[in-house]
């Protein structure tokens, strides 16, 4: 492609709208535009590079025994009224009534409408397992769009869906495509980690998520270095037990005066103690009715632990005035005692001796509490956020830290949808029974701005060969056309092309600096620069993207550095 007839913008400066630097880069190098608030055009670059993401999507799900189909955006309320996620999925699904007022909605997820296929077509034990993909525009209302392609309304999104007889076909439905994910992220050139996660407005039993490792990412994931041990935040284990002397007697209850003392840090300074022997109520306004959460004044509520413990789909924090009536005192001295609604602890909290809690009256705690004596033991369970450096839950290996961005989704369904939509087939003895499903999903723009996120420098983006728009971008430095210079950059151009590789040819009449800042910004993994210098000694010179290291080779060996050149970094790539 010739750089002059290609419509490719460039930008100078930081759009002042970019809050990352995919964002910014994907705008300056001329990638995206913004029509309106999360809602993107891809400009000819920018498909390149979208292109080719779909391409190794493809290629590896119909490796993997998955067919392609296309499934409608606009879905009729009905089905979504039938799985029961009309309501619960909130005010991110996009609802439009019709003509004749009849509600639908634009697709953020595909589940309803492929059970809905499935169970019209399947009938026999014989007809699955079915594994069934599309690569479409999703829909979601964010509330608040952010972060350029990362947080849309509209976007790019892989989901594919598996129906099986039983679980065992489920787990080797999973553990295919949890394979053919690894090897799609693997060739991207992506450093990337496969992490327990929770399924969230899914639903289903169990899911990973695939994750790019940026230090940027959105996300926090908990990593052993030891075992393959990975989780994020919300679904990371916690293994970590507190350290007290077992051998500490138990000393009477007393309630003191804390006047004006309500936060962690202070009511542990009054009282000289460590907040680790304070014991933080938190009441949670849930579909049931309010329910008090305890954990130490060191650790906090994990509240996605609490959602799947509790068995519901939301909750909040309780309003100060829901606070004060339930315990009779305002916020900052809630405690467990005498409290008349549920009442969950982490379990790190068990092993714990005359701790400090609320006293449930103003400006008062009680110090010295113990379980059973002063306390009525809770319900237990895994509630808290696990930190860097607690032992892993498989080993004891002190878990690393990371930031991420997840990519990639897959999930067990179960028969959540199917039993809800009466998915059921017919198994040997004639009986009938129900589907067993699998979700898996991919961010197909997500994931392309996740590449730069992870692979970019001061000048611009450096991209991974396999997702770069072009493999390669020719620089002459005169441009006229009877001038050596252009001449051999055209030549150059035309051998390349004519051996298969993907090259821009930069052939605007600018001065070289711009064109080297423009190489830079857009990111293409490999720069041959023509000029008549090096040509007086038949050099032309190529510089590698990533490392900046500039290689003179002759004019006549180009083709083959090239070449060569492009077979290291696809080998390097696929080792990562």
């Amino acid at each position: 492609m010739l750089f002059s007839q290609m419509y490719l913008p460039t930008l100078r400066e930081k759009p002042a709208e970019a809050e990352v630097i995919s964002h910014q880069l994907m705008m300056r190098a001329g990638m995206i535009r913004k029509l309106s608030s999360g809602v993107y055009s891809f400009l000819p670059l920018g498909v390149r590079s979208l292109r080719k993401m779909e391409t190794i999507i493809r290629e590896e799900m119909n490796r993997a025994g998955a067919q392609e189909v296309i499934l409608p955006a606009l879905q009729p309320a009905e089905l979504w009224q039938e799985s029961g996620r009309w309501e619960k999925y909130g005010r991110e699904l996009f609802r439009l009534k019709d003509r004749h007022d009849h509600d639908y909605c634009l697709g953020p997820t595909h589940e309803e409408v492929i059970t809905d296929l499935i169970r019209h077509e399947i009938r026999s034990y014989r007809q699955l397992p079915v594994n069934l993909y599309q690569i479409q525009t999703k829909f979601r209302d964010e509330i608040r769009p952010r972060f350029g392609l990362m947080r849309g309304r509209e976007f790019g999104m892989k989901d594919g869906y598996s129906f099986d007889a039983d679980e065992s076909g489920a787990e080797d439905s999973y553990r295919q495509m949890f394979a053919a994910y690894t090897r799609i992220f693997e060739r991207c050139g992506l450093k990337f980690k496969s992490v327990e996660a929770d399924s969230g407005a899914i639903g289903g039993s169990f899911s990973h998520e695939f994750m790019v490792l940026a230090e940027t990412g959105e996300d926090a994931i908990l990593a052993c270095p030891r075992c393959s041990y990975a989780a994020n935040l919300e679904r990371a284990v916690s293994a970590w037990q507190a350290a007290f002397d077992p051998g500490e007697g138990l000393r009477p209850r007393q309630k003191v005066p804390t006047p004006g003392h309500k936060t962690v840090e202070e009511v542990t300074r009054f009282l000289a103690i460590g907040p680790d022997r304070l014991v933080k109520t938190l009441l949670y306004q849930t579909p049931a009715g309010p329910t008090a959460i305890l954990v130490r004044g060191d650790q906090e509520v994990n509240e996605t632990k609490v959602l799947r413990v509790l068995g519901i789909d939301e909750l909040a924090l309780a309003e100060d005035a829901l606070v004060e009536r339930i315990t009779g005192a305002p916020v900052g001295f809630a405690g467990a005692v005498g409290l008349s609604i549920p009442v969950w602890a982490d379990e790190t909290l068990k092993t714990l001796k005359n701790f400090v809690m609320g006293a449930n009256e103003a400006d008062h705690h009680l110090v010295d509490l113990n379980w059973e004596v002063d306390v009525p033991e809770p319900r237990w369970a895994d509630l808290r956020q696990v930190k860097g450096g607690e032992p892993c839950p498989r080993c004891g290996t002190p878990l690393d830290t990371f930031r991420g961005i997840e990519v990639g989704h897959v999930f067990k369904l179960g028969d959540k949808y199917s039993r809800a939509m009466k998915a059921a087939y017919l198994d040997a003895q004639g009986q009938e029974r129900l589907m067993i499903m699998g979700c898996y999903g991919i961010g197909v723009g997500r994931t392309v701005a996740a590449a730069i996120e992870q692979n970019h420098d001061g000048d611009g983006i450096v991209w991974p060969l396999a997702l770069a728009p072009f493999q390669v971008i020719i620089t002459p430095t005169e441009v006229e056309s009877a001038s050596e210079t252009f001449r051999t950059a055209r030549s150059l151009y035309d051998r390349f092309r004519a051996a298969g590789i993907e090259v821009l040819l930069d052939d605007r009449d600018e001065r070289p600096g711009i064109k080297f800042k423009d190489a830079d910004l857009i990111g293409i993994p490999l720069r041959v620069t023509v000029g008549p210098k090096g040509l007086k000694e038949n050099i032309v010179e190529l510089r590698p993207r990533a490392d900046k290291t500039v290689q003179r080779v002759p004019v006549e060996q180009c083709l083959e550095s090239v070449q060569a050149f492009i077979a290291r970094e696809m080998e390097a790539k696929a080792q990562l």
